[in-house]
């Protein structure tokens, strides 16, 4: 394949997959066929773009194409009668050459949108298991193989294909209408839909299994879908916010860890290495004002990650800011990972004690019992007071409950700025 064909169905990949998956879902009310046909014409271009070169106006070839693949399936399946001929007149059968000469816009510009939209809230519906929803959502918009999103979730590829199969069998069983929700569901629909990408990014952001720190590919598609959604939604303040959030965190990616893969806190980080067109392009999505009615979780997020996206260096940190955010962040959620994070920016902002206390009222909370930040932050603000005995024995704690390598390693150094040697088992090997 030539160089130009390549990056060409390369980047017609990534910007016509879910709009062409949308449409023929739409007309034909069929995941597995859209999903199929779909596949089939990127490989007809594989085939054909390099000898033929690149069509003029690729998606609309692609789109014909896999129409065209579909009406295939029909015929071969002796389907007849009203549904062949509606099929028929929904698809419009054409040739390829009508597709890269002459043929008119694949859809409608409103259609496109609207059928992408659709599927956002179709595969995010709250019916399905929330694993679902992930799966579904990169798998329909992003193209992910069922392979890839085994590799991507740490999970045997059959496992995932069940999931899949499960989400697409309890839309068609629940009879999950394919469509944009009504206008007095659309608040409660969207912040469901921003959930799924927000932990899709997360997952990424901070790896909950295996070696790497971070999954750079897991970010990199949850970014891509929340800038289909502000596409598709602009004036939703918390598509802005999430967006902007997501670009502020990713922009830090080559410089959170060190060459050996140890992560690297906020004060440790080399700040040349963060990624400036992505905290400007975040900035620019993000006005830096907070008005009453745009107190939205992602939004107030996306301020706190400006605080540390635009100091210079990490003295310069506003973190009385921060922590006046984080307080506005608990008007909107009483989650006690965001608490934790407040009693941070509480240590952060110079009130050690105050920050110590915090965190020990939330030592019982059921969610965080067993999570190694809680104890990594107790240790750390022991360690800031002095009380290094103490620190030693939050930072064993949180070394036995942490579940990625590096993670253990960063708590293993810890350990020893302390003068404390890591407890014999830890669950896992720190090298």
């Amino acid at each position: 394949m030539s160089v130009d064909a390549a990056t060409a169905i390369e980047q017609a990949f990534a910007d016509e997959w879910g709009r062409i998956v949308a449409g023929m879902i739409r007309r034909l009310g069929d995941w597995d066929l859209a999903e199929d046909c779909t596949q089939q014409a990127f490989a007809e271009a594989a085939r054909r773009w390099p000898r033929e070169g690149v069509p003029s106006r690729p998606g609309a070839w692609l789109t014909i194409v896999a129409r065209n693949r579909a009406l295939d399936r029909l015929r071969h399946d002796r389907m007849r009668d009203a549904r062949l001929r509606e099929a028929a007149f929904q698809l419009g059968e054409q040739s390829f050459e009508e597709a890269d000469v002459t043929a008119p816009e694949a859809d409608d510009g409103d259609d496109i949108e609207d059928d992408r939209l659709r599927l956002i809230f179709t595969c995010c519906h709250p019916a399905l298991p929330l694993e679902g929803r992930v799966a579904l959502t990169l798998r329909t918009l992003c193209g992910l193989t069922t392979v890839e999103l085994a590799n991507a979730f740490v999970v045997p590829e059959a496992t995932m294909a069940k999931r899949l199969v499960r989400a697409k069998h309890r839309i068609a069983g629940a009879g999950i209408p394919f469509r944009v929700p009504a206008a007095h569901l659309l608040p409660e629909r969207t912040a469901g839909v921003l959930s799924v990408l927000y932990l899709l990014f997360n997952e990424g952001y901070a790896a909950s299994t295996g070696s790497e720190l971070i999954r750079v590919d897991l970010c990199v598609e949850a970014i891509r879908l929340a800038r289909l959604l502000v596409a598709l939604m602009p004036d939703e303040p918390e598509a802005n916010g999430l967006l902007a959030l997501m670009l502020f965190q990713h922009s830090r990616r080559s410089a959170r860890a060190d060459a050996a893969g140890d992560l690297l806190t906020l004060e440790e980080q080399d700040r040349s290495r963060w990624h400036g067109d992505e905290i400007d392009e975040a900035n620019a999505i993000l006005d830096g004002s907070l008005s009453p009615d745009e107190v939205g979780p992602y939004r107030v997020q996306a301020l706190i990650a400006a605080c540390h996206a635009n100091s210079p260096d990490a003295l310069s940190t506003d973190w009385h800011r921060i922590e006046a955010l984080y307080g506005r962040l608990l008007e909107v959620t009483a989650s006690p990972f965001v608490k934790l994070s407040h009693a941070v920016a509480v240590g952060m902002a110079g009130r050690l004690d105050t920050a110590l206390v915090l965190v020990g009222e939330l030592s019982d909370v059921g969610e965080l019992r067993d999570y190694h930040l809680l104890q990594a932050t107790r240790g750390d603000l022991l360690r800031r007071l002095g009380r290094d005995g103490e620190a030693a024995e939050a930072y064993r704690a949180a070394l036995g409950m942490a579940r990625t390598g590096a993670e253990r390693r960063y708590l293993t150094r810890r350990l020893a700025e302390v003068g404390g040697s890591p407890p014999e088992q830890t669950g896992a090997s720190v090298i």
